[in-house]
């Protein structure tokens, strides 16, 4: 029960890697919000979990939408403890080439600019307290880069500078922010994605499978808890052995 008397904000927790992670601080104590665009799943989501969730409707993209979320969570709970930073889309699978401006704008607005959106609500609270753990779901693209995925690439390569920047700026204002780079893992996001796509990301994996969400929670969980005293700033791959720098 690390996390008992804790709370925590799960952004796009309504399924699939936020689901997982969620269900898990929960699982160890936590009270939980499951912030999501999706009300109705959220709401079914955290019905699922049970009393320590509470369902929040979240558009990251929305400065006014982060502002109400961080207000319930203190009026409910008095205190945020952890920011997992996991909602994001993959976006259409082509080149460069064929993909609209509208298309690479959605995706960084979501997975790039929600992030930033994210830190910047919650550090003030954070700092106040002179405590706090921020986790941001990167991936794998954004240190390699996968062919067919410009713009989710570019955005969290994005994702792993900003929290590098962050952590540096709270390094010792007890605001440890660090990111999970997962491979591919099986969730409802691969839907997005074509099949040639899911088999080369899969093709690089020396393990031969894909990653479960439960797998990724449960490093989450580390990195929000209290057993995390001396590291800030790092990307932790979870990959099957894809990247291993």
């Amino acid at each position: 029960m690390r996390f008992e008397g804790r709370a925590a904000i799960v952004t796009g927790a309504a399924r699939g890697i936020g689901e997982a992670i969620a269900r898990r601080l929960a699982s160890e104590g936590a009270a939980v919000m499951i912030a999501d665009i999706d009300q109705t799943v959220a709401e079914e989501a955290a019905a699922a979990i049970g009393d320590l969730a509470i369902a929040q409707q979240l558009d990251v993209t929305e400065l006014v939408s982060w502002d109400a979320a961080v207000r319930r969570a203190l009026d409910l709970w008095g205190r945020i403890d952890a920011l997992v930073n996991n909602a994001g889309i993959a976006g259409r699978s082509a080149p460069i080439w064929e993909l609209g401006v509208d298309e690479w704008q959605q995706v960084i607005d979501i997975d790039l600019t929600g992030v930033f959106l994210g830190c910047r609500a919650v550090i003030p609270v954070m700092v106040d307290a002179g405590s706090g753990r921020i986790v941001n779901i990167a991936s794998i693209a954004g240190k390699e880069g996968n062919p067919n995925a410009v713009p989710y690439s570019a955005a969290k390569a994005g994702v792993i500078g900003l929290t590098k920047a962050v952590a540096k700026e709270v390094a010792t204002k007890g605001v440890l922010v660090n990111a999970v780079a997962p491979a591919v893992i099986e969730t409802p996001i691969l839907a997005q994605v074509s099949e040639e796509h899911i088999a080369y990301m899969t093709s690089r994996i020396p393990m031969g499978r894909v990653g479960k969400p439960e797998e990724v929670a449960a490093l989450v969980a580390f990195l929000c808890s209290s057993d995390l005293t001396f590291s800030t700033g790092a990307v932790y791959d979870i990959s099957g052995g894809r990247a291993t720098y």
